[in-house]
């Protein structure tokens, strides 16, 4: 079994491990319930886990849920799920609100010490007070009041007799301080809404930035991973964990995030193509949550291995889709079921078979016998793929041609007889002969043939709807538009049909499947016993259309 890659983060934890400066490693992952995790998030949830399981730590899954007015249980129960699904098991399940009491006293214990303050200024001032990278802000005129108005303000705040945006509580640090988020940040702002875990308990809530490194520090976590875009926040995360008593002190560490090309990862932008119908739903098989991608059939594992090979890193830089797409075709490769599937049908008749269909019993995976085997059928009337066959063939072309033979994967070597065209000049129909000593597993007749070709036994085959998925924008950085459904590519979806073996007529919704010659699918769960979906999870390299 080979080593995993190593990260600038594992190689911190094993020598810290080494020195003796922490006996368990605990991360979290700490999503905020406000919509369904995304590629980017996959790459946090393998970093996690991964690494606590590594050093035989926990893990713990927290939901950041500090802003009611975003949050739902769909999203909750969806993160869960997709956490489950990609093979991860939490320490302990956690929601920052249950640490509200807590923070509020800690909140409090700011105060009192002259280390935060109520700022009843508007919005607006706020902002225009604040300064700019050049120029230093403007204290708040409400600054320099006493430990005890402060409280007596903040307990109004709380108890809710004030209004929303009429104050916030704000951190006293530094209104010159080169860093803007160490700028007196606000700590509590006011929010008459309902929250989804505590009801009505509450009308103030923390903000992130406050709430972060103090729930770290409840959980006893060692190693508070972040993307680099918090490396700016981390000044702040520290001066709070130095100023609250607080039960451990965790360390905050960034790494890039990942950005995918042509995808876009920002919730609010996603969840404007959900609420405008440019997508079926958070679930659709186009988009980059891991729901899309479950159901559009890419594995766990592939999608673990991924994350592996792109690495943990703090350069930031855009990896190319094809990298995703290579990781799950190389595990579907030996993970899914091989069928036969025929998406452009074009008739073939044996004009000298003369019974009925004969049933041949083949493996679903030559190198897998323990997934076990189906039976296809052979007969005088099948169908190959339109694409199989060429009237007038170009060089390099050895699929079925006339004058020409080619095998039929599992069955027999064909021999061109005719072909029927319509009244257009069209390929209707084409005429074949079989060789009745040359069937798979059986060939002693000592013919060879260059081509070998997919089929499906015309009287058996079942009809399936397939939805074939294309990249679902036409340029590579759809995240810089501020309205994505812009460059929405009008192909990312194309809908079809299929004739597949017998074997795929029936609802399977688990099996991963390899349409040979074709590409990886896998059932849609809208499937039903009388209507199949199958999705195309990727496509499968082919040397002829790197040709074409």
């Amino acid at each position: 079994m080979s080593e995993k890659p190593t990260n600038f983060i594992r190689t911190k934890i094993s020598d810290q491990i080494r020195q003796g400066q922490i006996d368990q490693v605990v991360t979290r992952f700490p999503p905020e319930p406000n919509g369904y995790l995304h590629v980017g998030h996959a790459k946090s949830i393998c970093l996690n886990f991964g690494l606590a399981a590594e050093f035989g730590g926990r893990c713990n899954l927290r939901f950041d849920d500090t802003n009611p007015d975003k949050e739902s249980q769909e999203y909750i129960d969806a993160i869960e799920e997709d956490v489950r699904w990609l093979g991860f098991e939490w320490s302990e399940l956690c929601h920052t609100a249950d640490y509200f009491e807590k923070l509020f006293d800690w909140a409090l214990h700011l105060i009192r010490n002259g280390d935060a303050y109520v700022d009843e200024q508007s919005a607006e001032e706020m902002r225009k007070n604040r300064g700019t990278l050049k120029e230093a802000g403007v204290d708040s005129p409400y600054r320099e009041r006493s430990a005890g108005e402060n409280e007596a303000l903040f307990l109004k705040m709380r108890d809710g007799e004030m209004s929303e945006g009429a104050a916030v509580l704000r951190a006293k640090i530094s209104m010159s301080a080169p860093n803007m988020n160490l700028r007196d940040p606000a700590l509590y702002r006011i929010r008459h809404t309902k929250h989804p875990r505590t009801g009505d308990r509450w009308c103030i809530y923390p903000t992130y930035d406050y709430a972060h490194g103090q729930s770290d520090a409840i959980e006893g976590v060692t190693h508070s991973l972040c993307t680099l875009e918090f490396e700016d926040h981390r000044p702040l995360y520290e001066w709070l964990l130095k100023k609250l008593p607080l039960p451990s002190r965790p360390k905050q560490t960034e790494f890039s995030r990942l950005e995918l090309e042509g995808t876009v990862t920002s919730k609010r932008k996603l969840n404007t193509l959900v609420q405008g119908g440019y997508v079926s739903g958070w679930d659709d098989p186009r988009m980059p949550t891991i729901a899309g991608m479950r159901r559009r059939g890419f594995s766990p594992e592939g999608i673990r291995l991924f994350c592996e090979r792109i690495g943990v890193t703090r350069k930031p830089n855009t990896i190319e889709l094809q990298i995703l797409e290579g990781s799950i075709r190389d595990d579907l490769e030996s993970r899914a079921h091989k069928a036969m599937a025929v998406m452009d049908p074009l008739k073939v008749v044996v004009t000298n078979w003369d019974r009925g269909p004969l049933p041949i019993k083949v493996p679903w995976h030559p190198k897998r016998p323990e997934l076990g085997s189906r039976t296809v059928f052979f007969g005088q009337k099948l169908y190959i793929d339109r694409s199989d066959f060429e009237l007038y063939p170009p060089d390099g072309f050895f699929r079925l041609v006339p004058g020409g033979s080619v095998r039929l994967k599992y069955g027999f070597i064909v021999d061109f007889e005719d072909a029927v065209l319509d009244e257009k000049g069209g390929v209707k129909e084409v005429h074949v002969r079989y060789d009745p000593d040359t069937r798979s597993g059986q060939d002693q007749s000592g013919r060879r043939v260059k081509g070998t070709i997919h089929w499906v036994h015309a009287e058996s085959a079942q009809e399936v709807d397939v939805r074939l998925y294309d990249r679902m924008f036409t340029v590579p950085d759809p995240g810089n538009y501020e309205d994505p459904s812009s460059v929405i590519n009008p192909m990312s979806l194309t809908l079809g049909t299929a004739q597949v073996e017998p074997a795929l007529g029936c609802l399977m919704p688990e099996i991963f499947f390899q349409f040979e010659r074709v590409g990886f699918f896998k059932q849609d769960p809208a499937s039903g016993q009388g209507r199949l979906i199958y999705n195309r999870s990727v496509t499968l390299k082919d040397a002829w259309i790197k040709k074409s």
